[in-house]
């Protein structure tokens, strides 16, 4: 009786950790942005490397303090993706990072396809906008847009020590 006691405790904590682990990943730390009209949506100009505002509307974002890489928004745009390309610098290889299922403007897997297929594009919204990582924008033909925080390749060095990829800026101070 005692064995079957300590075989019931176990599976029980085991399934209060689980689905605790299962919330706290799911819900527990994002909280939805606030917008700032005018500054939620910036892509980085070619020419200068400085990230300006674009045209926005139904902004909707969330992100989580847990990670700088949970970042997730949705907007609408009356700009193409053909226009950004002309003055905006364009993400190479942008891979969306899913979103949790009850942020429903946002599908990473219907993005991805876009992104493959060509009716989407994706620019660097901002470089470091957290310590070795960037804000990546997409734009589908139909104004559709989207954001994520994706990691840069910033400190990638040669086994020599020499920097291969971009410098980092300096790392911020805890």
């Amino acid at each position: 009786m005692t064995g079957k006691m300590l075989a019931i405790l176990l599976v029980a904590c085991a399934v209060i950790a689980g689905v605790s682990m299962y919330y706290l990943q799911v819900y527990g730390y994002y909280y939805e942005v606030e917008p700032s009209p005018g500054q939620d949506v910036v892509l980085t100009e070619t020419a200068t490397g400085q990230p300006v505002p674009i045209a926005y509307s139904a902004f909707q974002a969330i992100d989580a303090d847990s990670s700088p890489i949970r970042y997730r928004a949705c907007f609408q745009t009356d700009l193409k993706p053909e226009q950004l390309a002309v003055r905006y610098m364009s993400a190479e290889k942008a891979e969306p990072l899913t979103a949790p299922g009850w942020f429903d403007c946002y599908d990473a897997a219907a993005l991805a396809e876009a992104l493959a297929n060509g009716s989407a594009r994706a620019f660097i919204g901002v470089k470091n906008v957290h310590y070795g990582v960037d804000r990546i924008v997409a734009v589908t033909q139909d104004g559709s847009g989207f954001a994520w925080h994706a990691l840069n390749n910033c400190g990638e060095k040669a086994y020599d020590g020499t920097v291969v990829g971009e410098e980092c800026p300096p790392r911020p101070e805890n």
